[in-house]
Order: structure tokens, then sequence, then C-alpha cells
């Protein structure tokens, strides 16, 4: 927790900042839902960095084909290829093992695609932006 990243700004002011925890992973959460860029699109494919299109927060995510769901998952994105990503925050001081966190995200993907339908995501889609009086039919 050394590092130090500098700003310089329009006006040529140079700002040392300071690594610091997040105070909550729902501060996180919020930042990475108004600013999927977060999500480092480039270090996945430099030549065509990914693009992310928030679809929801807390998506309910399923064990059993009638359930509504036993589990919920942080963010779900979408790529501009259409390509679902599962978004899972968590913080530094959380006391688990990588591998537990690992096989949360797990269990969350392989329950998505079997019982997640895309009318349900579509819906989700619609109803995030309703929240926020956009019209999901302009987003993008």
């Amino acid at each position: 927790m050394n590092e130090t990243i500098f700003h310089l700004d329009n006006s040529g002011k140079l700002t040392e900042l300071n690594e610091a925890n997040y105070i909550s992973e729902d501060l996180l959460q919020k930042l990475l839902a108004d600013y999927p860029n977060l999500i480092s699109g480039s270090q996945i494919n430099s030549l065509r960095p990914r693009r992310w299109l928030l679809i929801s927060r807390e998506f309910r995510v399923p064990d059993d084909k009638d359930a509504s769901g036993r589990w919920s998952l942080d963010h779900l994105f979408i790529d501009q290829d259409g390509i679902p990503t599962l978004v899972e925050v968590k913080r530094s001081t959380d006391t688990r093992i990588r591998r537990e966190v690992i096989g949360q995200i797990l269990d969350y993907a392989a329950n998505a695609v079997t019982y997640w339908t895309i009318e349900e995501i579509i819906h989700r889609f619609d109803e995030q932006y309703k929240s926020q009086n956009k019209d999901s039919n302009t987003i993008m």
C-alpha cells in the first residue's frame, strides 16, 4: 500500500495521490456501476479493449429452476460483443481465502448460464435505467 500515483491536470499542476482502502464495498460497487471502464478492458485485449454496459447491480442468481435467487451478484455487465461479465467486489481486508471467493463466482456463473433467461436480463437492464430516469433504448 505504498504506491503513489500522480495526476497532471490541464493547468500543469501535479497532484500526488496516495493509495487507500475503500471505506465500503458499496462505494466501490457504485463507482464500478457509474464508471465501468474501471474494469480495465485493455488488459484483456489491448488491440480491442472491452467496453462494458451495466445490466444491473445486485442481480439475483437462482440455484434451481423455480427459485427466485439464492445469491446476489454485485454487477452484471455486457461487453460490445454481447458477452456477459460477472463482477463480484471484495475488499482486500476480506479474510476469506481466494479459493472460496473464486468458487463463489464460479457458482454464480454456472447457475446464471443455467437459469437466467434473456427476457430476465433485458427486464433488469430496462429497470436499471428506468430507476435513473433514462430510456434504456437510447443507451450507447
